[in-house]
């Protein structure tokens, strides 16, 4: 997926001015805050068109061919919720249009949209089918701490030998390490500027107590710990046939979420892998240690009040609408493109 911020408003080929004319009115919006703190167009004719003319002047039309012209005015107290509902009813115009002449704009970020969370679960739950649709929809960063560290590893970055010299002694990563990964990773890849999926870390109190310290001196503090529950009989026959990309960790299963073609990944083309660890023996002893690591972290983020259980026996497209709805259960004034336009000029609450 492209993850280039893209405006939904403008995507579609039969409205080509959108994007334009868009583009115009944020302009005139911004160019009019900084000369007048405190304005707002006179408010906007009901099913109409938008044509930016020049600063200050916008022209609302009821078809591209018949216009009126409505200049901007003084803004008092009570007009802030004009100036809310004008730019509402334009995107629920512009809204109704796109989907009458060529169906419902597809889903793509906003400029406000990110996402800052931890996905948890026991193996086979279906982070790996879940984590790359979240990626995809936020355009964010899937850190997968194992494949993280292996990463730091091959790439021999300071933190990678220190990584390496502990593993080849026998030792475990300290949390210090893992916790400085993670801050690179969020200040240096590109990836997580719109937001991280983080995955198999904390696995500890103490480690998501350190995150947590982490997070908030840099100003990203979680949002959500999103938990995948499933009873471990269910488990060991989704594990059993499990099918895994390497390289991205997406996940398939022989029987419940086969590939398109046998033992081949949907996107790249290339070879899925069957683990040698996923077998009925070994993964009742990981589901032993997982259970009992995690119970207390669960613990920790329920008194946050960050955590949320999805029941992952449903189907994986049940599962992506629970994870949507917990996505969408946040708090808003003006959501979407409204909400970033009035927060610019300062007038939103």
């Amino acid at each position: 997926m492209n993850c280039r911020p893209r405006d939904k408003l403008a995507h579609g080929p039969r409205f080509p001015f959108l994007r334009s004319e868009r583009n115009d009115l944020r302009r005139t919006l911004a160019h009019q805050a900084s000369v007048q703190p405190h304005f707002c167009p006179t408010p906007l004719p009901a099913q109409s068109y938008l044509v930016v003319l020049e600063p200050h002047t916008l022209l609302f039309s009821s078809s591209p061919y018949s216009s009126h012209t409505y200049t901007m005015a003084p803004l008092q107290d009570s007009s802030v919720d004009d100036l809310k509902n004008t730019v509402a009813r334009l995107e629920s115009r512009i809204a109704e249009l796109e989907t009458k002449l060529g169906g419902a704009p597809a889903a793509v970020p906003s400029a406000t949209d990110s996402v800052r969370m931890i996905l948890m679960g026991p193996p086979g739950a279906g982070k790996g089918t879940q984590a790359p649709r979240i990626k995809d929809k936020f355009c964010a960063c899937h850190l997968a701490t194992g494949d993280m560290l292996r990463a730091q590893v091959a790439k021999k970055t300071t933190l990678g030998r220190e990584a390496k010299k502990i593993m080849d002694a026998g030792g475990l990563v300290s949390d210090e390490i893992m916790i400085n990964m993670i801050k690179s990773e969020l200040d240096n890849n590109q990836e997580c500027q719109k937001g991280f999926i983080l995955d198999g870390f904390p696995r500890t109190v103490t480690q998501a107590e350190k995150l947590d310290e982490m997070l908030q001196t840099s100003q990203k503090p979680l949002q959500h710990a999103v938990e995948l529950q499933i009873d471990d009989a269910l488990l060991v026959a989704r594990i059993t046939g499990r099918l895994v990309h390497p390289a991205s960790g997406r996940s398939y299963h022989k029987i419940f979420n086969p590939p398109k073609s046998d033992m081949t990944d949907d996107v790249t083309g290339e070879p899925l892998i069957q683990r040698s660890d996923d077998n009925a023996e070994t993964l009742k002893k990981r589901l032993g240690t997982y259970h009992q690591q995690t119970a207390p972290v669960v613990s920790y983020y329920q008194k946050t009040g960050i955590w949320k259980p999805i029941d992952a026996s449903q189907e994986p497209g049940q599962v992506w609408k629970s994870l949507l709805r917990i996505f969408d259960d946040k708090p808003t004034t003006i959501g979407g493109r409204s909400g970033a336009l009035l927060n610019k000029i300062g007038l939103k609450n």
